[in-house]
C-alpha cells in the first residue's frame, strides 16, 4: 500500500529526503514551542510504499521524517534510534544526517 508521501531533492551535494505519513499532509502540529507544518510542497505529493521509502533512506544524506508509519519503518531498518525521536501533539518526528 502506498501510504507514505516523500520527496527527494539535491541541494549543494546533499541528497535530502522528506517523508510523512500520507494522512498527515496539510496538517499543522503544535505543542509548546514546537511547530511543524506538514506541507506537500516540502514532504512531496508522490505516494510510495514502505519499501520505496526504505530504499530512499539508503541513498539520502539528510532526512526529515514525520508520522508513526515513517518513523517505525526507519527504526525497523536501523536508520533512526528510538531515543532520538520527538513528539509534537503525539506525532513522532525525527531527523537524520549521515556523515560520509
Amino acid at each position: 500500500m502506498n501510504n507514505i508521501n516523500m520527496k527527494i531533492i539535491n541541494i549543494n551535494g546533499e541528497v535530502v529526503l522528506a517523508a510523512a505519513d500520507s494522512e498527515l499532509l496539510n496538517k499543522e502540529l503544535r505543542e509548546g514551542k514546537l511547530h511543524l507544518n506538514v506541507k506537500p510542497e516540502f514532504y512531496g505529493e508522490m505516494k510510495v510504499s514502505e519499501e520505496t521509502f526504505i530504499s530512499s533512506l539508503r541513498i539520502c544524506t539528510i532526512a526529515n521524517l514525520v508520522g508513526e508509519r515513517v518513523i517505525n519503518a526507519a527504526i525497523n531498518a536501523n536508520y533512526i534510534d528510538p531515543d532520538n525521536i520527538i513528539k509534537i501533539n503525539g506525532v513522532p518526528h525525527a531527523q537524520l544526517a549521515k556523515i560520509i
